[in-house]
């Protein structure tokens, strides 16, 4: 809930981070986009916590779930259908989609159950995509050691490749497949960067992984 109302409060915030780092958004998009090119075509998914719909408009995603009501209303606005909720109750039911895709995962409350709940929402041999900072990376540890200064990171809780890989077989998924992209410091990345697959040398993962 705490997370929930610093949104609500500094959307504008948020938004501006976008519009000052555009390459570094992109790049990150870049990311996603090379994982989500693997799924199979004319397959229905979802975001969760999609915030103001930036990635899920440029992915061509129709349906979010997202927590604060200010965020929830721009991405609707983008043509996103939106309902309001948490990623450790997602509102839908037992095998809805074919993929869900997570952008961020330092601002959920609790990462093991909204594993949980996007296991249970998905199809047998559904998809997950997950876009995280590793926390042992460049950018990572700069927001580590920033936390306290920062509105949105405050209570952000960052995670290691080796963590969110063990987490995701206890949560019961498979073929994990990684990408990673942001090399260098954050204010250094003035043009788009293109992935590269792996991980430990990018500040930003992406992982995709099948539900078994």
């Amino acid at each position: 809930m705490k997370q929930t109302t610093i949104f609500n409060t500094h959307t504008a915030a948020y938004e501006a981070w976008y519009n000052k780092y555009p390459k570094v958004y992109l790049s990150e998009f870049e990311a996603i986009k090379e994982q989500f090119q693997k799924l199979p075509e004319n397959i229905k998914g979802v975001e969760i916590g999609l915030g103001t719909g930036r990635f899920s408009q440029l992915l061509g995603i129709k349906e979010g779930v997202e927590p604060s009501e200010e965020m929830a209303a721009l991405a609707a606005k983008k043509g996103i259908e939106v309902i309001q909720g948490t990623a450790e109750n997602i509102p839908y039911k037992d095998l809805s989609f074919d993929f869900v895709l997570f952008v961020t995962i330092c601002h959920l409350s609790n990462f093991k159950e909204a594993l949980t709940q996007s296991h249970r929402i998905l199809k047998p041999k559904g998809s997950i995509l997950i876009g995280f900072i590793d926390k042992d990376q460049t950018i990572g540890k700069a927001y580590e050691a920033k936390r306290k200064d920062s509105v949105f990171f405050k209570n952000a809780i960052f995670y290691s490749v080796s963590l969110v890989t063990r987490m995701l077989r206890e949560a019961g998924f498979k073929n994990l497949e990684f990408n990673q992209t942001l090399f260098g410091e954050l204010d250094e990345i003035n043009q788009v960067q293109l992935p590269k697959n792996g991980f430990g040398e990018g500040s930003f993962v992406v992982v995709k992984a099948d539900k078994k």
